[in-house]
């Protein structure tokens, strides 16, 4: 067995030196590449898409930060719902620990934006430049007519797809329709203009010229990822003990009699990484799981009639103790992934019950500060309220209100409000109680609003009654 191979795999960091050269990724084709379209499909389509969909007669998602609420299809968010925003932050941690934990940045490789664009940016640049081979002549050539119109072609696309992405990204601040007809009028506001444009650029100098540079060293999850990796986290790992030592050889040749391993030395799964590195090294900082290196080996191992798997997706402990996958499969339910996943399950439960049982009305009571409290015609006092009813569902409901705490209170004018779907309907309630029944000062009482059609919707709401 190779001495590499009873160290334990080091975490290498490429030297800023070796980082300056442009990376040029070569196309590939292959099982993993397939999966990755897949998902480059699947949320661009959820992308470019959600926003058109109408819900209830307006857009199914709309964060509209204007009137503070947040659409999604039947229910309505209010500014007083951040807790579920807060949840949901939470959540999202918990799933980056857990996924992290389990298998390395696969989120990276696969449905990273990042990841999403660069892959859409580089099939533009395959197909008005070329494969790899040709962009490296054309960024080599001298400037002439052809190569500016080549530039230009290349250039105009990614700002066209860039500007739709930005269109699309604040359709979900303000209703797309409403975005589009304010473009074609150049009735456009400054601020939505303002973040159109800046998320255009942004698309464009991520995906079309920072590309390996976001992941090497702009974004801070390849920084703190390693610290969540453990010897049993499914990684992309290179079968040193299989393939070294490298060398080329003639198809159909053994290579055990040449002192040679299964690796020819061919570097196509250099060639075909988006950030750049040689996997062979080891795990490094800068691998983001997309498994394009996996394609590229595992054809040539198909040239060359050898078993596939030379790169493949596996753990560090399995590639030293050459674990099945059943045993690889057993090691995977480890404690941080046991404890991750029952957190994870727990609070998405809690989380999803709290919002199945939400009850969709918020009330809100100002009491009257202009007149504390004044003696009326009865002889009765009366206290001024001013109630806003906040119908967070998507319907129109008809609420009846009613006042209890004190023996004689009533309400008196209007005891009923009709509210339409995330609106807030406001109804002033004047409540009187008969002197000396209670005694003086503010007394507790409580307003009760309850949906007329079904009395599920219901709330209380405290306030205080001020008597002589």
């Amino acid at each position: 067995m190779p001495k590499q191979s009873a160290k334990r795999e080091v975490i290498k960091i490429t030297p800023i030196s070796d980082q300056d050269s442009k990376v040029y990724p070569r196309s590939i084709k292959g099982f993993y590449t397939r999966w990755r379209w897949v998902c480059v499909w699947l949320t661009q389509l959820v992308f470019y898409g959600l926003c058109w969909v109408t819900w209830n007669g307006r857009q199914a998602i709309l964060f509209d930060l204007d009137k503070r609420k947040f659409y999604l299809f039947d229910l309505v968010l209010w500014p007083q719902d951040t807790i579920y925003l807060v949840f949901l932050m939470i959540l999202g941690a918990l799933a980056l620990f857990l996924f992290t934990a389990v298998a390395g940045r696969l989120w990276c490789g696969y449905a990273c934006p990042q990841t999403v664009y660069t892959e859409i940016f580089l099939w533009l640049e395959k197909v008005i430049e070329g494969d790899r081979s040709h962009r490296m002549k054309l960024d080599a050539a001298p400037w002439t007519a052809r190569k500016l119109a080549i530039k230009t072609a290349k250039h105009a696309s990614w700002i066209t797809l860039s500007l739709w992405t930005g269109i699309t990204f604040v359709g979900y601040f303000m209703p797309i329709r409403e975005l589009i007809n304010d473009l074609l009028t150049l009735s456009l506001g400054a601020w939505s203009g303002f973040w159109v444009v800046f998320y255009a650029f942004a698309t464009y100098g991520n995906a079309g010229f920072l590309r390996e540079q976001m992941c090497r060293q702009i974004c801070p999850y390849a920084r703190f990822q390693f610290v969540m990796l453990d010897p049993d986290t499914l990684i992309i790992a290179y079968d040193a003990v299989r393939g070294e030592t490298r060398g080329a050889r003639s198809k159909g040749s053994d290579p055990r009699t040449q002192g040679l391993g299964d690796c020819v030395d061919c570097s196509i799964c250099v060639q075909v990484c988006p950030t750049g590195i040689d996997i062979r090294n080891g795990l490094q900082n800068e691998c983001i799981g997309c498994a394009a290196c996996i394609d590229a080996c595992d054809q040539v191992m198909d040239k060359m009639n050898y078993p596939r798997g030379l790169i493949r997706y596996s753990t560090e402990n399995a590639v030293n103790k050459r674990y099945t996958p059943m045993e690889i499969l057993r090691r995977a339910a480890r404690p941080r992934v046991i404890i991750y996943t029952a957190i994870l399950v727990t609070l998405t439960a809690a989380t999803a019950w709290s919002l199945a049982t939400r009850v969709p009305l918020k009330v809100n009571i100002l009491k009257d500060r202009n007149v504390l409290y004044r003696e009326v015609d009865d002889g009765s006092i009366e206290n001024i309220y001013r109630l806003q009813i906040m119908n967070t569902s998507d319907q129109t409901r008809t609420f009846r209100i009613s006042v209890s705490g004190l023996d004689g209170i009533r309400l008196t004018g209007d005891d009923q409000i009709t509210v339409i779907g995330g609106e807030i309907g406001t109804q002033t309630a004047a409540v009187r109680a008969d002197p000396g029944t209670s005694g003086s000062g503010a007394k507790p009482i409580s307003f009760d609003i309850i949906d007329v059609a079904d009395p599920n919707v219901a709330v209380s709401e405290p306030s205080k009654l001020l008597m002589p």
